[in-house]
C-alpha cells in the first residue's frame, strides 16, 4: 500500500542561495504552523531546489514573518547533493543536517561523510561546518575518532 504523499511547494518567498528557483518538498506527511513559522515533514522526505537535493526521514523548515525559509533541520539518514554558485559540487550523508540559507551555512552532525566531487576531496568526521558565502570549512572528530581528510593528488604531484 502506498502511503499518502504530502507535497509542499515554496516558490515566491524562497530567499536562499538559489532565490530564483522553486523549492519542492515531498514527504509522507506534513504538519505546519503558520504563526510559529514551523513546518514538519516526515517519512521519505525529499527536498529539491534546482540541482540541490536533501533527503531525510524528517525535516523541519522554519520561516520568517514573510514566510521565507531561514532554517532547515534534517534528521535521520540525511543525504544530500549541493552545487554552489561557483559550480563546486558536494555529495554526502550525515545523521543530521542544519542549513541556514541566509548565512549560506551547512552544519553536518554525526557520522559525516562529505565529498567535494569536482576537487576530489573528502572529509569524514563527527561534525562538519561549510559556509558557502565565506568559502570556509571546519571539522571535528568524535571522542576516539580523528577527522579524516582525503585528497586525490594529480600524478605529477605524487612523486
Amino acid at each position: 500500500m502506498n502511503p499518502f504523499k504530502a507535497f509542499f511547494l515554496i516558490g515566491i518567498f524562497s530567499v536562499t542561495l538559489f532565490a530564483a528557483k522553486q523549492l519542492q518538498i515531498e514527504a509522507d506527511s506534513f504538519e505546519g504552523n503558520e504563526k510559529s513559522g514551523r513546518s514538519v515533514f516526515e517519512g521519505h522526505v525529499k527536498i529539491r531546489m534546482g540541482r540541490d537535493e536533501l533527503n531525510a526521514s524528517r525535516v523541519e523548515v522554519y520561516t520568517d514573518a514573510e514566510r521565507r525559509p531561514v532554517k532547515y533541520v534534517a534528521d535521520g539518514n540525511a543525504s544530500f547533493f549541493l552545487e554552489t554558485d561557483d559550480n563546486a559540487t558536494y555529495r554526502g550523508r550525515a545523521d543530521k543536517v542544519v542549513f541556514k540559507p541566509l548565512e549560506q551555512e551547512y552544519r553536518f552532525f554525526g557520522d559525516v561523510h562529505l565529498m567535494q566531487i569536482d576537487e576530489h576531496k573528502q572529509i569524514d568526521g563527527e561534525e562538519v561546518v561549510v559556509n558557502i558565502k565565506k568559502g570556509t570549512a571546519k571539522a571535528k572528530g568524535a571522542r576516539d575518532q580523528p577527522v579524516i581528510m582525503i585528497f586525490n593528488l594529480p600524478e605529477k604531484e605524487r612523486k
